[in-house]
């Protein structure tokens, strides 16, 4: 049988809100009971007691907004998303976790309401260790919410960019994107300090394909893509080809903002003809205010089709022009500093006339040579593994842009592809090297080497 008890209030007779007069406390229930409250009742006056509902109903999965009092499982495996700050109140509290420990793959990004802060600093913080979970408070003006609990690490606001975008690699303090193909790099995040606003580059374009014939002349190399970057290191020395000095002015400042990416694909390659075909020049890549100049492609070696196209770097010539055929032009059209090099010449010795290689972004295509060899392509440019660990290997540097050599012919050996990604006889450049196609084997059916398509890579400092 049980009894129910109504009244307004429990006062002793100064008013206090007691049972028990001579010690002035309330005892409900006794020891090992559980005290309720109904259904939509709320409480006043017992405080937090430091710890949050965990919200075990709703795994988050996409970017969200958190409510004071609350925990949270974050689930990144299918990608990076943010969790955003309440407004802070002092004593305000909200937690979060890594649900299927993958914050090391795909970070969580915590920003914080308008300027408050995180750890006293304005800015947002991303979780990027694998299991991390943490609790963050928030205190007061000064240093807003501090992290009072963590599995792994401590977290304080963060002064660096955080952005998304191609595939994510660290070396040291820098983050690195890498873009193969066409997509975005999206800047959700900027650093406190302006100075880590600026972010390094690489802009390949795709590389022009060689030209073709069959019967006849050698067919020339295509010319390399257009390389521009610039870096926090300069003038990388190299074994095997000239020191780098390339380096851009200046690094890019970026915002929040989301920056289409375009990677050149390479110029196609072509099918022989007893009239010659001349190849195709490679696509523009880009980036922010960054545009590489696609490769120019590789003359044939048949009358009035000689001519190697201009572009970041020139094709290379076809033989047979009276005279010697004309220089197709790098750095088209020109920037600074010079994204390219010139295409090499053709020769006109009978019987069988030399090709020249494509340019290079280093150096430019060598002219038929005097020796029974057609023209090698010209040199690309190298930067060390730590701006990124793709390219054509060489030592811990990374080629790209290297021009195409010029095709065999009857009466001359090919000549090789240029250091970064260069084709040879009806080779193709190197896959995101932006590398020049090989002229084709002139007596064969073979069709050139196609252009090897371009890159971009985005550096910056994330610690």
């Amino acid at each position: 049988m049980t009894s129910t008890i109504k009244v307004n209030n429990i006062q002793n007779q100064c008013g206090q809100n007691i049972i028990n007069e001579n010690s002035n406390t309330i005892t409900l229930g006794a020891s090992g009971d559980t005290i309720a409250l109904a259904s939509g009742a709320s409480q006043t006056g017992f405080g937090r007691t430091g710890t949050v509902d965990w919200q075990t109903g709703s795994i988050k999965t996409g970017t969200f907004t958190a409510a004071n009092g609350e925990g949270y499982f974050a689930d990144t495996s299918s990608g990076t998303f943010v969790m955003n700050l309440p407004a802070g109140s002092a004593g305000a509290i909200v937690s979060v976790v890594d649900y299927t420990n993958t914050f090391q793959t795909n970070f969580l990004t915590v920003t914080p309401n308008g300027s408050e802060k995180i750890g006293g600093v304005a800015a947002s913080v991303n979780l990027s260790t694998q299991g991390q979970s943490v609790t963050l408070v928030y205190v007061d003006g000064n240093e807003g919410w501090k992290n009072v609990q963590d599995s792994t690490s401590n977290v304080t606001g963060t002064s660096f960019i955080t952005a998304t975008g191609g595939a994510i690699t660290e070396c040291g303090n820098f983050r690195i994107h890498t873009f193969t193909g066409t997509s975005s790099f999206n800047v959700t995040a900027l650093a406190t300090v302006p100075t880590n606003n600026v972010v390094d580059y690489l802009v390949v374009a795709g590389g022009g394909s060689g030209g073709a014939r069959d019967p006849g002349n050698a067919n020339g190399g295509g010319g390399a893509g257009g390389f521009r970057f610039h870096s926090c290191q300069t003038n990388f020395p190299t074994a095997t080809a000239p020191a780098h000095t390339k380096n851009g002015p200046a690094g890019l400042p970026v915002s929040v903002q989301n920056y289409p990416i375009t990677v050149g694909a390479g110029g196609a390659s072509v099918g022989p003809a007893p009239g010659g075909v001349v190849g195709n020049n490679g696509s523009n890549s880009t980036f922010s205010s960054i545009t590489s100049a696609g490769g120019g492609s590789g003359g044939a070696g048949a009358g009035g089709k000689e001519a190697g196209g201009n572009g970041g770097s020139g094709g290379g010539a076809g033989g047979g022009q009276p005279g010697g055929s004309p220089i197709a032009l790098g750095d088209t059209p020109p920037v600074s500093p010079a994204q390219g090099s010139n295409g090499g010449q053709g020769g006109n010795v009978s019987p069988d006339q030399g090709a020249g290689g494509g340019g290079g972004a280093m150096a430019a295509g060598t002219n038929k040579n005097a020796t029974p060899t057609n023209g090698p392509g010209g040199a690309g440019g190298g930067l060390p593994s730590g701006f990124g660990a793709n390219g054509v290997p060489c030592g811990s540097f990374r080629y790209y842009a290297g021009g195409g050599g010029a095709g065999v012919s009857p009466d001359y050996a090919a000549g090789t592809g240029g250091l970064g990604g260069g084709g040879t006889t009806s080779t193709a450049g190197t896959a995101n090297t932006g590398g020049g196609g090989g002229g084709n084997n002139a007596g064969s059916t073979s069709t050139s080497g196609a252009g090897g398509s371009g890159i971009v890579v985005i550096r910056y400092r994330f610690q």
